[in-house]
């Protein structure tokens, strides 16, 4: 394992641009470029972020870390310097109607899950910047390719400092989305689960963990089935060597994921009445600030466990190697050492 680095902070930095190392994106599609940039001070509600342990995950792109707050701005009152903290993407400013209603949404008015929103709410600018003076624009409220980035406080979640910062990545997204909420999984039950990637994985760790007796993986690369039974799958399923189907579907369908093109679900309203629902899970239905701290809690005491999703470690400067092995299947989840 390589060293994530010293989790000290220096006051020297606070108030003043630092000059750091990112992967910033100029184009669709290119790979990403490793460069100096800077970083402004937090402003209003802001905490600025160094990051110390990062995961390839395809402005300054990334969505899942851990890191230890180096400064914050004017009116946060429930971080300061030092805590070790979760950069999330879905954040919970605690204030709005659906921050304050405890089962309609963990979606908020104002924070919520935006892959369009590209600046600081406070003032509508951008914290990044090249070192020509040229705005770099954020990703997701977090952007967190980069040595240190500016969030909303809303979008920071303080962690227990005993808690692994490596392992707690994991919680920006990864491990956390799939082991949420919305299925509501009752001891005894049945998980069918389509895709045996990470998020499909973490899907398998929740369910072993509530408690189902049948967890049964489906992916068409087999060479998956080995590490889905080490998490826990049950059975193994190909369909690539089925000609039929093997059960007639009911029940619950919770949708992780969207595909990139815009296609619709090919579903007529009577197949709903035998009993099936559709829904979609956005982290997991995990109030963030309010709410994961406790899931980190229980990860630390071993009750889900983390190390086996992280397959790969690298230097950053290696950002876009981790991206290839991440899509060519071959990664889970590489942490990038800063």
């Amino acid at each position: 394992m390589g060293s994530l680095g010293s989790n000290i902070i220096s006051s020297e930095t606070i108030g003043k641009v630092i000059t750091c190392k990112a992967a910033v994106a100029y184009a669709a599609g290119q790979p990403l470029v490793v460069e100096e940039i800077r970083v402004d001070p937090p402003q209003k509600m802001e905490v600025r972020i160094r990051s110390e342990a990062q995961q390839a995950f395809p402005r300054i792109f990334g969505h899942e870390a851990s890191g230890v707050v180096e400064s914050v701005g004017e009116g946060v009152s429930d971080l300061e310097i030092g805590d070790h903290v979760v950069p999330i993407f879905n954040g919970e400013c605690e204030k709005c109607v659906y921050c304050k209603s405890k089962k309609t949404t963990n979606l908020c008015e104002k924070f919520r899950v935006n892959p369009m929103k590209s600046t600081m709410a406070n003032d509508g600018k951008c914290r990044f910047s090249t070192k020509e003076g040229k705005p770099i624009f954020h990703f997701l409220n977090t952007s967190i390719f980069t040595q240190y980035t500016v969030v909303d406080s809303a979008c920071v979640v303080k962690i227990d400092r005993e808690a692994s910062l490596k392992n707690m990545t994991l919680l920006s997204c990864g491990v956390l989305v799939p082991s949420g909420n919305t299925a509501d999984l009752e001891e005894g039950s049945t998980v069918v689960v389509f895709g045996l990637g990470v998020v499909g994985l973490a899907v398998v760790e929740g369910a072993r963990v509530r408690g189902a007796s049948r967890i049964i993986g489906v992916d068409i690369n087999s060479d998956k089935q080995i590490r889905g039974e080490a998490i826990g799958i049950t059975d193994f399923i190909n369909p690539k060597d089925l000609d039929m189907p093997v059960h007639q579907g009911w029940g619950l369908t919770v949708l992780l994921g969207v595909h990139p093109s815009p296609r619709l679900l090919p579903l007529h309203p009577m197949e709903l009445f035998d009993g099936r629902r559709i829904v979609a899970s956005v982290f997991g239905d995990f109030k963030g600030k309010s709410q994961l701290p406790q899931f980190a809690y229980h990860c630390t005491k071993g009750v889900v466990k983390l190390e086996e999703f992280i397959t790969h470690e690298m230097p950053f400067s290696k950002i876009n190697d981790a991206m290839q092995l991440l899509l060519d299947g071959k990664s889970l989840r590489c942490v990038l050492h800063l």
